[in-house]
C-alpha cells in the first residue's frame, strides 16, 4: 500500500466525471485510423490531430511534454529519484466498419455512456490514466519515480511509431503497464511467429486436371473467410463429377461452396468465418475447407497433388500444430496456437502464410525445428517473416501481485486470476511492462466491434484503479508530506453553475 492517502484523489476523480467524459468525447471525434504517409504526419492527419489534442491537454495541466518527430511521445510527472514508471497507451483505432447504431466518431455522451470508436480501445483507458495523473498531481503527490504516459500512434497497424519511440526516447521505463488488455492483469503473452511455407513446382506435361490458382485470406493473424481455386481440365473430360462432389460436401458438411464456369475453367469458392488469429477456434478456415475439397481430386501435376496431401495430412483443421511437429504446451499458457492465414498458389509455386503463437516457456527454435523435420521431405522451405518473443511474469511476481491486489481492492472480485493470452499488446514493446485492464471480467469485448462504448462509471472506476497503481509503482518521495489534508476536487463548470444559481 502506498503511504499517500488516496481518498482525496478518488474524490477529485469523482468530481471529474463530466470533464473526463467530455475529454474522451473530444478524442473520439478524430477518426484516427493510422495510415502510413510521408511528411510531418507519419500516420495521417486524423492521428496527428488526436495526438496533438492529447499533448495539449497534458501541457495545460503542467506536465512536461515531449514529442518525438510525431511518431509518438510522452508527458511526465517528474519524480525525485532516477527511475521511471511507464504507462503505455495508444491513440490510433481500427476502421469503424458498418451498421453502427450511433455515429462511430460522434463521441456521444448518452444514457451514462461515452460512445464511439476508441472508447474502450484505447482512448478511454488513456483518458482514465491521464486523469489519474492529473488528480495525483493536484492532490500533492510527489512520486519517487517519474511517472510517464507514453503515447503510441500505430498500435493497430505495425508499431513503427513505437519502434521509433523506443529508439530515440531519452530513457525507457523501469516498470509499468499498458491499459490495453484485461483485468485483473495479463502476466504473459505467447510468442508470436509469422512465416511462409513455400515450394516451387516443376513444369507440367501431359493432359488432365490442372490447378491454375488457389488464393485465400488477407492477413496472417486472421482466420480466412474466403478462398478461391480455378481448375482447368486440359483433357476436356468435363466437370460433372467435381460438381457432384461439391454438392455432396455442401449437404454432408454444411460448407458454403459455390462453383461456376469461367470459359473452359471451373472456379470453386468457399466462404468461411473470420476470427482473430489468436482465437482460430472461433472461426472457420476457408483455406482448410478448400484444401480438403481438392484432396478428393487427382491433378496432372504430382507436385501439386503432393502439396495438397501434405496440407490435409499435416495441417488440415488442427489448431495446435500436432501433425506438423510443433504441438508445444505449458502450464501457464496452454497449447500452441496455429493459424493458416493466407495462400498464394499458381502453376509455378505456392506460399502458405502461417501465424503461430507459442507457449511462454518455449523458444522460437523449438517451433521451427519441429516444423522443419516434417516439411523437409516434401521439399517445402520455411521463410521467416516476423517474430515477437513471449513475455511472462510468474503469478507471484511482486508487480503482478501488487496490481492484482489493487484490482481486487477496487472491485471486490477475489476469484479472477492473472491471465496469459495469445494476442499481443504494447507490453511487448519494452521490458517490465504488463497489460493491466481495461476490460473487466465478464464484460462484452466491444473493442474492434460496432457500437463500441464505455460507461462513465467504468471510466471513473478505471481512473481510480490506475491512480492507485501509479502511486504504488512510483512510490512517494521520502520528503513529500502525506496528503491527508489535500484540497478537495475543483468544482466542475456544472457544479459551479448550480451553486451560483442557488446563491442567486
Amino acid at each position: 500500500m502506498p503511504k499517500f492517502d488516496l481518498q482525496p484523489v478518488y474524490h477529485r476523480l469523482e468530481g471529474y466525471r463530466a470533464e473526463m467524459s467530455e475529454s474522451l468525447s473530444r478524442l473520439i471525434a478524430f477518426p484516427s485510423v493510422a495510415v502510413r504517409t510521408q511528411g510531418n504526419h507519419p500516420f495521417g492527419d486524423a492521428v496527428q490531430q488526436a495526438y496533438e489534442a492529447m499533448l495539449e491537454m497534458a501541457a495545460e495541466e503542467g506536465f512536461f511534454v515531449c514529442n518525438l518527430d510525431n511518431f509518438g511521445g510522452h508527458f511526465d510527472l517528474p519524480g525525485k529519484g532516477d527511475q521511471l514508471v511507464g504507462i503505455v497507451g495508444h491513440l490510433d483505432v481500427v476502421p469503424e466498419g458498418d451498421n453502427w447504431d450511433f455515429p462511430p466518431y460522434g463521441g456521444e455522451i448518452t444514457d451514462g455512456y461515452v460512445c464511439g470508436r476508441g472508447s474502450t480501445d484505447d482512448k478511454g483507458p488513456v483518458i482514465a490514466c491521464f486523469y489519474a495523473m492529473k488528480a495525483l498531481k493536484e492532490a500533492g503527490f510527489v512520486p519517487d519515480k517519474t511517472i510517464r504516459m507514453i503515447l503510441g500512434l500505430d498500435e493497430e497497424s505495425g508499431w513503427e511509431g513505437m519502434k521509433h519511440y523506443v529508439a530515440f526516447a531519452d530513457r525507457l521505463p523501469d516498470c509499468g503497464f499498458t491499459p490495453d488488455g484485461d483485468f485483473p492483469v495479463l502476466h504473459g503473452e505467447k510468442g508470436f511467429l509469422v512465416f511462409n511455407l513455400a515450394r516451387k513446382f516443376g513444369r507440367t506435361t501431359g493432359k488432365g486436371l490442372d490447378l491454375r490458382s488457389f488464393t485465400g485470406g488477407t492477413a496472417a493473424n486472421a482466420v480466412p473467410d474466403f478462398a478461391r481455386a480455378v481448375l482447368l481440365d486440359t483433357a476436356q473430360g468435363g466437370y460433372g463429377d467435381i460438381r457432384k462432389l461439391l454438392t455432396e460436401l455442401k449437404e454432408s458438411r454444411g460448407w458454403r461452396i459455390q462453383s461456376r464456369g469461367i470459359g473452359k475453367s471451373l472456379e470453386i469458392t468457399v466462404t468461411g468465418t473470420s476470427a482473430h488469429g489468436a482465437r482460430p477456434e472461433e472461426g472457420e478456415n476457408a483455406i482448410s475447407i478448400l484444401m480438403e475439397i481438392l484432396g478428393h481430386l487427382n491433378f496432372v501435376s504430382d507436385e501439386v497433388t503432393e502439396f495438397i496431401r501434405f496440407y490435409n495430412h499435416h495441417i488440415g483443421f488442427e489448431l495446435n500444430g500436432q501433425s506438423i511437429g510443433c504441438a508445444l504446451e505449458d502450464e501457464p499458457s496452454g497449447k500452441l496456437i496455429w493459424n493458416v492465414g493466407k495462400i498464394e498458389l499458381d502453376q509455378k509455386s505456392v506460399q502458405l502464410t502461417v501465424n503461430v503463437r507459442y507457449p511462454v516457456t518455449a523458444e522460437m527454435d523449438q517451433v521451427y525445428d519441429g516444423i522443419a523435420a516434417v516439411v523437409d521431405p516434401y521439399d517445402i522451405g520455411i521463410v521467416k517473416i516476423d517474430h515477437k518473443p513471449p513475455i511472462y511474469f510468474p503469478a507471484d511476481d511482486p508487480m503482478i501481485e501488487t496490481l492484482v491486489e489493487i484490482y481486487r481492492r477496487h472491485t471486490g472480485d477475489e476469484k479472477s486470476q492473472p491471465l496469459v493470452i495469445g494476442g499481443g499488446t504494447y507490453a511487448r514493446a519494452m521490458d517490465n511492462i504488463v497489460a493491466f485492464g481495461a476490460r473487466f471480467p465478464g464484460e462484452p469485448d466491444l473493442a474492434h466491434q460496432k457500437n463500441e462504448k464505455i460507461s462513465v462509471d467504468n471510466l471513473v472506476l478505471l481512473s481510480k484503479i490506475y491512480a492507485d497503481a501509479i502511486a504504488a509503482l512510483a512510490g512517494e518521495a521520502e520528503e513529500a508530506a502525506v496528503a491527508d489534508d489535500a484540497a478537495p476536487a475543483e468544482e466542475s463548470a456544472e457544479d459551479k453553475a448550480t451553486g451560483e444559481a442557488e446563491e442567486a
